[in-house]
């Protein structure tokens, strides 16, 4: 047994030091599983906007559960009875969240596997990281999948005030350099109470929610939905989508072994055994920029044109708007990279493409967020907030996008 001193600590831009509250939490971190978050990009192809967004799951994972601890801490000093095993099961499921997350985290979700979404995979890893520490993550599992009798701890890690929200947006504010996504997660968490099992928030830190909730919108429209790393994204789906044609008609293309597996294979969730697990967790970005490298000097010239494109920033064209793009126009432009490129139509899908996104900072359809009054009743946000009373964070802005080469944009 190694004798290793497994209560370190973290030295974090954001908060300063995060500590290692137990030794299961380090030999977490210490897995191979975990340790592959250190590959595996925070905010995707944002980079491509924003410089300095380099950070990774690893800091984000790390941030979340620091959080966690605080929020553990503040509710225990206003008589909220949460044991030990408790503690660490919230710590641990905060902890692995996103352990599931392929290349570029959110770009690849669809490419890499068909129709299997990143927390379905994390709860796979959590299964099997709970077979090799002998049980030892059974309660973080059952509040992870919602079957804890006490709800507020699943609220902790998932609703539309959790620790993974708050530390994501402070921490993305900061790598990117968008101001406007910074919010005071110290005020938030000291306003955090329990009540019949239920997570509400003290009635003045109405402000504080406010402020995280505009935050939220303002950085879906200027980070994580700005056109260009949304472009980006989009571009290497279809590069992916293409090696995926090409590797099934029997080419063989230059990657590592387990992109290349899921180059070969479609898998859906049921085919996630221990085999496939391994290879999905040996996954990560570097797989992906290799690729990208190699397949620029491929033959096919829509998976060396694409790979060129993104490898050296020189991206489609795209239009945002609050109109629908029509039919016509995505025709139209398919028809001159046609022309141009001497594409089939089929092929020229990969070039021209529509699509839309939509922004919403608080979904009043999903689970409230709850404010305990002065009088010890509790409401909805809603009914609290002067900003909800117009509306303005209520509404689903929904925009639309059209894709195409410059060289069309230029005739």
């Amino acid at each position: 047994m190694s004798q290793t001193n497994k209560l370190k600590i973290f030295n974090d831009p954001i908060y300063g030091f995060i500590s290692i509250p137990n030794t299961l939490v380090f030999d977490l971190i210490q897995h191979p599983f975990f340790q592959r978050l250190r590959r595996i990009s925070q905010m995707g192809m944002s980079y491509l906007v924003y410089p300095g967004a380099h950070h990774t799951r690893f800091h984000h994972a790390l941030g979340a559960m620091h959080l966690m601890q605080q929020a553990v801490e503040v509710l225990r000093f206003k008589e909220v009875s949460i044991s030990k095993e408790e503690e660490t099961a919230l710590l641990v499921a905060i902890l692995l969240h996103d352990i599931g997350h392929g290349p570029f985290s959110h770009a690849l979700e669809q490419s890499i596997v068909e129709n299997v979404h990143h927390e379905q995979l994390s709860l796979l890893l959590m299964e099997q990281l709970n077979a090799e520490f002998d049980g030892q993550l059974s309660l973080a599992i059952k509040v992870f999948k919602g079957e804890y009798h006490r709800k507020f701890m699943l609220q902790l890690i998932s609703s539309q005030l959790d620790m993974d929200r708050m530390d994501y947006l402070k921490r993305d504010s900061f790598y990117s350099g968008v101001a406007e996504g910074n919010i005071n997660s110290d005020r938030l968490i000291q306003m955090l109470n329990v009540v019949d099992d239920e997570l509400v928030m003290d009635e003045k830190g109405i402000y504080s929610i406010e402020k995280f909730l505009m935050a939220r919108r303002l950085m879906y429209w200027q980070a994580y939905l700005h056109k260009t790393s949304l472009v980006a994204e989009l571009m290497l789906t279809k590069v992916l989508k293409r090696a995926k044609e090409l590797t099934q008609i029997g080419e063989e293309l230059p990657c590592s072994k387990p992109l290349q597996f899921f180059l070969l294979h479609k898998v859906e969730l049921k085919e996630f055994d221990t085999h496939v697990l391994a290879q999905f967790a040996s996954l990560d970005d570097f797989d992906i920029i290799s690729a990208l490298k190699e397949w620029q000097s491929h033959s096919d010239f829509i998976l060396s044109q694409l790979s060129t494109m993104i490898i050296n920033r020189d991206l489609l064209k795209i239009h945002v708007s609050n109109e629908k793009v029509s039919k016509a126009a995505v025709h139209d432009y398919q028809s001159q990279v046609m022309d141009v490129f001497a594409l089939s139509a089929a092929e020229a899908t990969y070039f021209v493409y529509k699509g839309k996104i939509k922004n919403q900072a608080y979904n009043k359809e999903g689970e409230p967020i709850r404010i305990l009054k002065k009088d010890k009743t509790i409401e909805d946000v809603l009914e609290t907030s002067d900003q909800f009373n117009s509306k303005a964070l209520l509404q689903m802005v929904t925009k639309y996008y059209i894709c195409f080469p410059k060289v069309l944009a230029e005739k």
